[in-house]
Parts: C-alpha cells; sequence; structure tokens
C-alpha cells in the first residue's frame, strides 16, 4: 500500500488537482438526459456548467476505462437514514483519497501550505452548487461567521480539525476564489479532515440557508416559519435545513455527483445525475455516468436475500462473509459477481474491557494488566479464523494491518498467540487461584469470574466468534457468557459503567500512515468502549466525564501531543510506533480477527468497480476512493455476448 502524500511537513508546497487538464480543444460530451432541458433553455450547455477547469478523472486504477452516459444504478439500504451514504459514496470532498490512498484536491484546484501552519485554497472559478448557484469563497464565509462561530447554531464552537492546542485559525477570505487558514503551530489534522467519509463540511451554499437566518432574515418571520414546522427558534430551523452529510434535504444544494430527490420517510429514494458536478473523463464527458440511483429500503435481514436474487447492482452495506457462498451460487446465474474485498480496520472483531466500570472489583481486575494479558492469551485465534473464515483472516491484536507502512509484527502479536500455560500463570500470579465447584476461578470478593460480553446483537457471527472464545477461556477458569442489545441501549450502558465487557470492531483506521491522526490510541473520545469516561473528559476539555486516573492513559495523550507538534514524517512516525508499542503490550483492547473479507455484489453489467479494493470507513469512504462517478454500464446484449467468450 503506498502512503499517503506529505502535504504538511514541508516548509511550503503547492497541491494541484489532477495530472491530465482538459486539452484547449476538447469538447464537452453532455449526458443524453440532460439534452433536453439544454435544449429547452431550461439548463445552461455543459461549457457554461463546468468549472473553467473541471476535474479531470485519472483513470488510472487497472482496468479502469472510459465509459458511457445513462442508467440507473439500484441499491439497498436497511433505514431512510442511510440517504447519508450516497454522500460517502459520491465522495466529493475538498481533498480525497485516491485509490492508492495518497491525497489529493478535488472540489478544489489547489491547495497552498506553509509550514504546515498556513493552508490556503484555491476553489474552481466557474464551480456551481447543484441548482446553479456560484460556489464561492462566500460559501467557506458563511460557515465560518455564520455557522462555526454562531453559538445558536454550534453551541460548542468550530469542530477539533479546526483547532490547535484550542486554538482557532485566523480566517481569510482572499478573494472569491481564494480562502486561508492559519494557525501559530502545525495543524496536521486540517487536510486530512477534508477527505473523511463525513467530512466536516467547511461550506456551505450561503444563498440557500440565508433564508433560515437570523442575520439575514427578519427574526419574528423566522419564528412564524420555525413555529409551523415545529421548532421553537430559527436556529433549530436552520439546522434542519443544514444538513449536507446526512442528505435528508432534497431542497439544500449539494456538490455531489447524485441529489436526493425524496423527503423521507420513504421506502424508495431516488437521487439524480447533479447537472453542474465539477469532473469530466478524460474525453470530455461530465460525470457521472450513470444518470440515477435508486435506494430501496428493506429489513436489514433481507439484504442478503434481496441482493443473492438480484435486488441490486451494487453491494455491500448488510452483506456479511458467511452470506458469500449463498451469493456466489446465484450469481452465477443471475449474472453478477461476487468479489471480496479486504476490511481494513484493525480488528474486524475485539474485546473491550471497561476500564470505567462502576463495579470496584470488576474495575481492579480490568485495570491490572496481567489480567488483559491473560484473557488475550487465552483466544484460539487460529481456531476462529479457521472455523469462520476459512483460514482467510489476520490474526492478531486490535492494531495496523500489513498494507500500513507503520506495521510491526511485534504490534500484531503482542500476547496474541494462543498459550494457555502462561494465561494460567498470569492468573496464578494475581492470586486468583481459588475455583468453585464448576472450575471457575473466583474473584477476590469470591464472585466467580463470569464475565457477561455484550453485544450489539447484529449478526449470529458475532455469537459463533464469542462461542469459540468461550470454550478456550473456560480452559483458563474464565467463564464468558453473551448478552445482546440494541446498539444505542449497549452505548448508554457502556457509557454509564455499567458494561463489564463489549464486542466490536477495532480501529476505524487499520491502515494508517505517519499522517494519519493516531487519536484512537489515546482516551481521546467518549466512543472509545474501553475508557468512555476518559475519553469524555478530553472530548469535552473537563467537563464532563473523568480524568484518566492510570499513568499510562496520560502517557498515550502526552504523545499524542507530541504527534500534533512534530514537524517531520519521521518525527511523526516515531510518535506512533511508541502508541502503537503501548496500546498493543497494554492489551487495552482485545483482538480476535482482523482483514477479513468484505462481499461486494457487482451487476455483470457495471463496469470500473475494482475486483481486489479495501473496504473501509477512513479512509475510503468505502466505494468512494474508487470514484462511483466513473462506474458505468454496458448494454445487456454485450453481457450476453461476453457469456458466450
Amino acid at each position: 500500500m503506498t502512503r499517503l502524500v506529505r502535504l504538511i511537513f514541508l516548509t511550503a508546497l503547492s497541491i494541484t488537482a489532477g495530472l491530465i487538464t482538459p486539452a484547449a480543444a476538447t469538447v464537452y460530451q453532455e449526458s443524453p438526459v440532460l439534452m433536453e432541458a439544454v435544449e429547452k433553455g431550461t439548463l445552461p450547455r455543459l461549457a457554461e456548467r463546468l468549472p473553467e477547469v473541471p476535474s479531470v478523472a485519472p483513470f488510472a486504477r487497472q482496468n479502469q476505462v472510459p465509459g458511457r452516459h445513462g442508467g440507473t444504478l439500484n441499491i439497498l439500504m436497511a433505514r431512510p437514514k442511510d440517504v447519508r451514504l450516497m454522500v460517502v459514496y459520491g465522495y466529493a470532498r475538498l481533498m480525497r483519497y485516491d485509490h492508492r490512498l495518497e491525497l489529493v484536491p478535488d472540489i478544489l484546484r489547489k491547495v497552498d501550505v506553509k509550514e504546515g501552519r498556513v493552508f490556503t485554497l484555491h476553489l474552481r472559478p466557474g464551480h456551481r452548487w447543484s441548482d446553479g448557484a456560484p460556489f464561492t469563497a462566500e460559501d467557506f464565509r458563511y460557515y465560518w461567521e455564520n455557522i462555526a462561530n454562531n453559538p445558536q447554531l454550534t453551541p460548542t464552537g468550530p469542530p477539533d480539525m479546526l483547532r490547535v492546542e484550542g486554538e482557532l485559525p485566523e480566517f481569510e477570505v482572499v478573494d472569491p476564489h481564494t480562502v486561508r487558514y492559519s494557525w501559530r503551530k502545525p495543524n496536521p489534522a486540517f487536510l486530512p479532515a477534508m477527505a473523511k467519509a463525513r467530512p466536516p463540511f467547511i461550506y456551505r451554499p450561503a444563498h440557500y440557508l440565508r433564508q433560515f437566518h437570523a442575520a439575514y432574515f427578519d427574526v419574528g418571520t423566522l419564528r412564524e416559519m420555525a413555529k409551523k414546522r415545529g421548532y421553537r427558534s430559527w436556529a433549530p430551523l436552520h439546522n434542519r435545513m443544514d444538513n449536507l452529510y446526512k442528505n435528508d434535504n432534497p431542497a439544500l444544494p449539494t456538490l455531489q455527483p447524485w441529489i436526493n430527490t425524496t423527503k423521507p420517510p420513504a421506502d424508495r429514494f431516488v437521487f439524480v445525475r447533479n447537472p453542474y458536478f465539477h469532473r469530466i473523463d478524460p474525453n470530455g464527458r461530465q460525470l457521472p455516468y450513470i444518470d440515477r440511483v435508486v435506494m430501496d429500503v428493506v429489513d436489514k435481514k433481507i439484504v442478503p436475500a434481496k441482493t443473492g436474487t438480484g435486488g441490486s447492482d451494487l453491494q455491500a452495506r448488510y452483506l456479511r462473509f458467511d452470506n458469500f457462498t449463498f451469493l456466489r451460487k446465484n450469481g452465477k446465474r443471475l449474472d453478477f459477481d461476487v468479489n471480496l474485498w479486504r476490511i481494513g480496520k484493525g480488528a474486524h472483531m475485539a474485546l473491550y474491557p471497561n476500564l470505567n466500570v462502576k463495579d470496584p472489583g470488576w474495575r481492579a481486575l480490568l485495570r491490572d494488566v496481567r489480567f488483559r494479558r491473560a484473557l488475550s492469551l487465552a483466544v484460539h485465534r487460529r481456531e476462529i479464523n479457521r472455523v469462520m473464515y476459512f483460514g482467510q483472516a489476520i490474526e492478531g491484536q486490535n492494531t495496523v494491518l500489513p498494507s500500513s507502512p507503520l506495521f510491526d509484527p511485534a504490534y500484531q502479536k503482542a500476547w496474541a498467540d494462543f498459550d494457555l500455560d502462561q494465561a494460567n500463570t498470569l492468573l496464578d500470579e494475581m492470586g486468583l487461584t481459588n475455583r468453585n465447584d464448576r472450575g471457575i476461578r473466583k474473584m477476590p470478593d469470591g464472585r466467580p469470574i463470569e464475565i457477561v460480553v455484550e453485544t450489539a446483537g447484529e449478526s449470529t457471527e458475532e455469537s459463533d466468534v464469542l462461542q469459540l472464545v468461550h470454550d478456550s477461556w473456560l480452559r483458563a477458569g474464565i467463564k464468558l457468557h453473551i448478552k445482546p442489545s440494541h446498539r444505542d441501549v449497549l452505548r448508554n450502558r457502556i457509557y454509564a459503567g455499567q458494561t463489564v465487557m463489549s464486542l466490536s470492531s477495532g480501529l476505524e483506521n487499520g491502515l494508517a500512515t505517519p499522517e494519519s491522526s493516531p487519536r484512537e490510541l489515546a482516551p481521546t473520545r467518549q466512543r472509545q468502549y474501553q475508557w468512555p469516561q476518559w475519553g469524555q473528559f478530553t472530548e469535552t476539555a473537563g467537563q464532563a466525564g473523568a480524568s484518566p486516573d492510570m499513568p499510562v492513559a496520560w502517557k498515550l495523550l502526552d504523545l499524542l501531543g507530541e504527534w500534533r507538534n512534530a514537524t517531520t514524517r519521521r518525527g511523526r512516525a516515531q510518535v506512533w510506533r511508541k502508541m502503537l508499542s503501548i496500546y498493543t503490550d497494554q492489551v487495552f483492547t482485545i483482538g480476535l480477527i482482523a482483514g477479513t473479507l468484505q462481499p461486494v455484489v457487482v451487476s455483470k453489467r457495471l463496469r470500473n468497480v475494482p475486483e481486489h479494493g479495501l473496504y473501509t470507513w477512513n479512509p475510503g469512504a468505502h466505494f468512494g476512493i474508487y470514484e462511483p462517478d466513473t462506474f458505468w454500464f454496458v448494454p445487456p446484449e454485450q453481457v450476453t455476448e461476453d457469456r458466450r467468450k
């Protein structure tokens, strides 16, 4: 895996979008579905809709070829709020990761970076929102002044990626197509944040949102408008209309390749091509190739069955590895392929001992590193891999994957070999030698060590894996019980300290580079199930949660600060390795299995979807890094012809 481009560690650099530029004589090619509107004069010609310098898709992936316009892509989702995933898949961002996970400009024409702390963003003159209004520096100013720094709309102020040691940047509008953010110290999180699956959206369609803002509209009129829609004031009304990520307001202009036309709630959502989308192919065709995307909402339990009967042209979400055999068998009959992409999380499944559990007896056990190491040594990962994943997964701790430049086998193997003798020795050293009549070790207070592992109960796969853990732990005198519950209920129990241990996926970014933030390795968020109270303390700057009371937790936070202040790639890499070493040696989470395979169903008519890929959230946006705007359909007769060959 190639590394991220080194963006912010040089004294000064300029990042320009794309190596391909349209030739002067390029004739832009209109999508046939828009031609009637152009001929009637209700839509400008393509040359007038594109930026002066459009982004040209490089077609750099193997077997990626220019295609043709047309077609409807059918996909399946399980909840109306999954409309947000079209923003994820469409993946139009100020900065984006390409298929090599290198960071490049996209919506931006270029970026100038000085000393890693001054970022000058250059927009594309002529770029327009989906309703045809100009996209300019005013949209950045509106966000900064009227949203991010308006306490009625954003009580907590601008997001973390706009803060360096609590300091906000100096924001400047240089000209209508240029804005600048300046900090006194480097901000390594700024550009990578722009490329996330869920980015901060530091711009907004000002021309649309002003009508809901008290700075631009009569407050009394806004109050009446809000009241009619069920809101107490203009602020919640503005926030409701302003959901670029949630994608649930069809009237809100967008820069994404497809526009939602359906107001939720609904069980069928229709997305149409954005006539002002800023990308073209090397032949001058405006992207996306596909005209429409239709999202049908069904019960998530039947997504595999409906996919297996031809109900989706492109499906990965809500499919599991144990669906593979069924899908592949049906694919031969119904003209779809089932590809297997490597999941890029640090662990497909990991156990999270809750170091902030309220019960003092359990808290003392879980905070003893010998106990966590013993539990890890008592997991038979080879058995899990062979029984559940046909030996195709990666056995080891919750850490970066071999594709990461930060990978070290020592992190993966830390306390991860199946060694019952060593596990029992560690437990005996802790004084946990007394057992009940069933052979279960007893806690110092006499209770049996029966660990309830709580899960979101979303698949039988989880319970099957935990049953294997149960069997191997039992040989160390530890009893495991499985307690499934709703995800929201699970989270609230963890936050409240009622959960002893939980099961979830591992590090979100198992493909990290030195430029990626290592914040997942330190207590920085409440949603970190191993230390939710400490994470909340950091997340709220001490306003909620509990201050970490283990020195090693503070050590990780101090190292995170060192990473933020490092000025070289080498310096950041050194910090990363220190944090990975501590994190895995202390076994703050118990990785069970990683690098599992995600089934990706692809219609045989659909082109430019890679056969082998990485299925990740950050970095990756699932399909996003593979440029879904370049996916296209061949005629049905070509599939028939291909079958004959």
